[in-house]
Formats: C-alpha cells, sequence, structure tokens
C-alpha cells in the first residue's frame, strides 16, 4: 500500500498559514520571519525606464526572485518597458529597501508605489467607515446592499415606478432578511434606456426615501449621477451616493458629496452616453469599450475618478469603488473582471460589486433576469473569495445566505454556537 507523507497545502491567507507553521511547533519569532516568506505576488510596472528595469531585474535576481523586462530591453534597447517582478512578500519587500538605498529618484518612486500598492493589497490601509448610523468594518464580513428600483423599465423587471406602497415594503423586507444597505435608484441604466429630468427622478425617490428614512434604521444610498439629485436626498436622509459615472458626468457631484461629507460609490463605466449633452459632459474622458489592458485601464480610470472626489475635498476614508459589471464591457470582459476582481485591491477601497441578474449571466446561462438567482450567487461567492467588500442584490434573502456561507469559508467567520 502507497502512502504518500507528502501534501501541497491550500491557504489564502496568513492567518490560515499561520496555523500550520504552529501545527508543527513553529515559535512566535520564527513565524514572523517565515509568513512573508510564505506568499508569493506578481507586480507589474507600467513605462520604466531602460536602466531602471534593468536595475530592478538584477536586484529580484539577487534577492532569489524574478524580473520579467520586455526582450527588446534586455538585449539593449534604449526604451522604456513594463516590468513585472515575481517573488514572495519577504523578496518585494527586501526589493523595496534595496531600491530606497540607490541615489536615484526614480528608483525611490518606484520603491514608495511598490509599498503602496502592496499595503493597500493586503487591506492595511483599510480602516472602518462610517455610512449613516452604523459602522461597517471591511474584511469583517460581506454587507448586502439591496436594490429597491423606482423605475418603471429596470431591466431586472422588478421596477415600481409610482408604487411607493410597493417600494416601502420591499425596503422593509429585505431589512428583515438582512440588508445592510438599501440603494434607492429612479433612473434605468439597461441598454436603450433614455435618461430622465432632475425633476421626474425626484419624483420618483423622494416619496420612497422621506418614508424610509422613518421606517428603517439601516443606511440609504441614492443610486443617481446628478448632483442635483444626491443633495436633495442627503438632505431627506440619505448616507450614501452610488454614482454610476464615477463623479464623471455631472462637474458638482463630486463638490456634492464634499460639502455633505458622506461616503461615495465611485463606479467604472465605459457605457455609450444616452444623448448629446451626456457625452459634451463627459468631455475626452469618454474612450468607448475598446482597452488597451482591460485590469489596467479600469485600475486608472478608477484612480482618475478618485482624484476628482479628492480634488473636490471628499476623504478618501469615505470612497467606495465599483469595476462596473456591465457598463461598457463584453460578456467575456466581464468574466475576466470576476476572475480577476481581486486586482482593485490595490485601489485601497472596499470593493462593491453588482452582478445581480446582469445580462452576462443571461448569456452564460441563457436564462431571463428572473431565472437568474443561481449565476448571481456563483458571481457572488466567487466575487467575496476575490476580495468583494459589498454586494449589490435584487434577491436578499438568497444572498445573505450566500455571503454567510461564503464568509463563513474565505474569512473564518463561523463561531460554534
Amino acid at each position: 500500500m502507497r502512502r504518500f507523507s507528502a501534501r501541497i497545502l491550500e491557504y489564502s491567507t496568513p492567518e490560515s498559514l499561520r496555523k500550520e507553521l504552529e501545527k508543527i511547533g513553529v515559535d512566535h519569532e520564527g513565524l514572523q520571519q517565515m509568513l512573508p516568506k510564505g506568499f508569493f505576488r506578481a507586480v507589474k510596472l507600467e513605462g520604466v525606464s531602460h536602466d531602471a528595469a534593468h536595475i530592478l531585474k538584477q536586484e529580484m535576481l539577487r534577492l532569489g526572485g524574478e524580473g520579467a523586462i520586455s526582450a527588446a530591453v534586455y538585449f539593449g534597447a534604449a526604451a522604456p518597458t513594463d516590468v513585472i517582478l515575481m517573488g514572495t512578500i519577504a523578496q518585494l519587500e527586501a526589493l523595496i529597501s534595496s531600491l530606497r538605498q540607490f541615489p536615484d529618484e526614480s528608483l525611490k518612486n518606484i520603491a514608495a508605489e511598490l509599498e503602496l500598492a502592496m499595503k493597500n493589497y493586503h487591506g492595511e490601509n483599510l480602516k472602518p467607515m462610517q455610512i449613516g448610523n452604523k459602522t461597517f468594518v471591511w474584511g469583517e464580513r460581506t454587507y448586502i446592499m439591496g436594490i429597491i428600483n423606482v423605475t418603471p423599465d429596470s431591466f431586472s423587471g422588478d421596477g415600481l415606478a409610482g408604487d411607493v406602497e410597493g417600494a416601502v415594503a420591499q425596503a422593509l423586507r429585505f431589512v428583515e432578511e438582512g440588508a445592510d444597505i438599501l440603494d434607492i435608484g429612479g433612473e434605468s441604466t439597461r441598454p436603450g434606456s433614455q435618461p430622465i429630468s432632475e425633476e421626474e427622478e425626484l419624483s420618483r425617490v423622494m416619496p420612497v426615501l422621506e418614508r424610509l428614512v422613518k421606517e428603517v434604521d439601516v443606511p440609504i444610498s441614492i443610486d443617481t449621477y446628478k448632483a442635483r439629485v444626491a443633495r436633495e436626498a442627503i438632505e431627506a436622509g440619505a448616507s450614501l451616493v452610488n454614482d454610476v459615472w464615477g463623479l464623471r458626468m455631472d462637474p458638482d457631484m463630486a463638490r456634492v458629496v464634499a460639502e455633505y461629507k458622506v461616503p461615495v460609490v465611485i463606479m467604472h463605466n465605459r457605457s455609450h452616453p444616452k444623448n448629446a449633452v451626456q457625452e459634451e459632459r463627459l468631455g475626452g474622458r469618454y474612450v468607448g469599450i475598446e482597452y488597451r489592458d482591460l485590469m489596467a485601464d479600469i485600475v486608472k480610470e478608477l484612480e482618475y475618478s478618485i482624484n476628482l472626489a479628492l480634488e473636490a475635498g471628499v476623504d478618501f476614508e469615505k470612497i467606495i469603488v465599483d469595476p462596473g459589471i456591465g457598463f461598457g464591457k463584453t460578456v467575456e470582459q466581464n468574466l475576466e473582471i470576476l476572475r480577476r476582481l481581486g486586482e482593485l485591491k490595490v485601489l485601497g477601497r472596499p470593493i462593491l460589486l453588482g452582478t445581480s441578474r446582469k445580462s452576462v449571466i443571461g448569456y452564460v446561462l441563457n436564462l431571463p433576469p428572473s431565472e437568474r438567482v443561481e449565476g448571481t450567487a456563483a458571481t457572488v461567492a466567487l466575487g467575496i473569495a476575490a476580495g468583494a467588500d459589498i454586494v449589490r442584490v435584487h434577491d436578499v434573502k438568497e444572498m445573505v445566505r450566500v455571503a454567510k456561507m461564503t464568509d463563513a469559508i474565505v474569512r473564518g467567520t463561523y463561531r460554534a454556537p
């Protein structure tokens, strides 16, 4: 009989590796030294100079890691190159220390960028966020945002325009089922939908919002890209702004968020503007759905929106990012984002994921919105595993269960009664 004494360990967190090391009797000092050696990272830097690229490669090789640069630059071309550094956390930390010893300021800058990227990725810069009267502690568990569509043309068929009682009843049910946030939206984002005026949007959302602030104790989010709608909603009691255009559509939106000191969800969006006015508002910032490098472009464009917020006076700690599944992406691109969602952690902000009943699920499963709950569950579970902090959903009861089960596996949240 053959018996295997060699096993390949599967772990994804320092805590899980720590437990394995403790099982074999490693002491505290050894744990501190070994944990950073137990996690491999690949870090990409863009547009590095010829000289700096060669130094990065040489230093990583010296430290036992690897540095990939273009063949042209490797064989002598004096041109910038992208660089991929591959090594353990310990090796990358050693590289950062080494680069700081060089007199070249560009290498010191690379060291600072690497250090920030790694701290962000590992969640070291994620502090608790106050939304309304609730404190959200990122990484502790996944939070559920329930969708309240007060539109007549929601893509998912759940629009409740004009039905205040129905919308309030749905919201109360969502809270009972475990929703942490209620997201009220009055303008549809479905393909082919037409923009509506501020007055029409306000007439849809305000009666529901005004009722809910009196009847629920969870934070209420206003799903809008219009500054006036956001202002009036906040004054009526909304405590979060969810902007599907990432503060780019209305030039006053960032100022409103800053003025009222509320958190904001900044979503990536390359959807085609619905009319000439919207196109003009976006100016040169609308670039279409042709991506040079999907995840790199999304990160850069979210950084642009983050900087718009910061320049207007929004606190960095009040920003949440959303990759915008379905907004100016193909099915294949949406699936790639879900596979690589964790790359957004480099921004150092909590991640909101909105996949509920979306067309990417419909195309894969060939099902209408009303039959996409299982597909949504798959995206929610894998999204949480990849780093999502909030999931925005239509089916609250079901997704609360999915999130709780996934958190028990991924975050180790289960505690025996």
